[in-house]
């Protein structure tokens, strides 16, 4: 997702639909190396793996401060030179959540997150929340995207196996969110759409016995987000309540976390991944799956904007809760990936 304007202070993003490709620049935190040479990184990481032992350090120098770009880059000159594997050569030397971190790394991303949602539905049981973050939060470009590399990588339709890992209502809104069928660019708002998709909401669910979940599917999957603003806006008027609260009565489980995370990514990206990212190392036992894959996946497009809220969120830098909550090589990876704290 591309991260809003540059020059404005911390905490005043534009909503989803609204954010300009051309800042994305802002809100990185891993801009890569700007004298890169892929050979000698190669190198450094082949001795770190050498012999007994394993220099972490060495391994973290280098690939937390390079962009995932030269990451590859770095891969076809390791191959090339010591005719090995990079990615199965640190798998082979690394282990636990550090190895977890380091791994993501190497990945292209939309092939990083084609991963995350097939071993979100690999096995026994479905890691809901893992497809909800990732079909809400993207824009329709970066879900084909997804999709393609989905289908490349497991030879099989992201689509069909959503289809046959969920059911009910939940998979009806997966399905649609994967569609992308929201206009993501143009920021266009019809008033008297706005108006009407808020009287629909309300005779969908406040106003009935019982809850029409098409009708709120329909309408947040397929709306640009500048328009549901105004639709949340209307539809408060209509309800003297907010969508969210309408949301929590109306519905629960897995549809009514999806459904929020609509909401959410709508009315602000940022705001919605610093919450992803707090609740992972909230209480007790972190969330390393959610910690890694938000780190990995935002610190080339908007992590530094992320931290600005989780600041003005929970009066914590992200970085401080990071050193408070993991240790060892694992912390010192993730901190350099975060960055410095705004």
């Amino acid at each position: 997702m591309e991260s809003s304007g540059a020059g404005r202070p911390c905490g005043q993003l534009l909503p989803r639909g609204s954010q300009k490709e051309q800042v994305e620049q802002e809100g990185v935190t891993v801009k890569g190396s700007s004298h890169f040479n892929p050979d000698p990184d190669a190198e450094t990481l082949y001795k770190a793996m050498k012999g007994i032992g394993t220099n972490e350090q060495a391994i973290i120098d280098v690939l937390t401060k390079r962009n995932n770009a030269q990451r590859q880059q770095i891969a076809k000159s390791f191959k090339a030179q010591f005719g090995k594997d990079l990615t199965e050569s640190l798998k082979s030397e690394l282990s636990g959540k550090f190895e977890r971190l380091i791994v993501a790394l190497m990945y292209p991303p939309y092939k990083y997150e084609a991963k995350e949602l097939h071993d979100a539905m690999e096995g026994l049981g479905t890691k809901e929340g893992v497809i909800i973050e990732i079909l809400a939060s993207r824009t329709k470009h970066q879900l084909q995207e997804i999709m393609k590399a989905y289908e490349e990588d497991y030879g099989s339709s992201l689509e069909e196996d959503i289809q046959g890992d969920t059911s009910g209502y939940l998979e009806r809104i997966l399905v649609c969110l994967l569609q992308g069928n929201r206009d993501d660019i143009s920021g266009y708002v019809d008033p008297a759409l706005a108006v009407q998709d808020a009287q629909d909401l309300y005779a969908a669910g406040e106003k009935i016995s019982g809850t029409d979940e098409m009708k709120f599917i329909t309408i947040l999957c397929t709306r640009s987000a500048t328009h549901l603003m105004r639709v949340f806006k209307e539809y408060e008027n209509i309800a003297n309540k907010s969508i969210e609260d309408s949301i929590k009565s109306e519905t629960h489980g897995s549809l009514e976390e999806a459904m929020l995370t609509v909401v959410k990514c709508t009315r602000n990206l940022h705001s919605y991944f610093a919450e992803r990212l707090y609740y992972a190392m909230k209480g007790a036992g972190t969330r390393d799956g959610t910690l890694i894959r938000n780190i990995v996946s935002r610190s080339e497009t908007d992590l530094n904007l992320i931290k600005c809220q989780f600041s003005k969120m929970y009066g914590k830098s992200l970085s401080g809760m990071i050193m408070d909550d993991t240790s060892g090589d694992y912390k010192n990876a993730l901190l350099n990936l975060v960055g410095s704290d705004p």
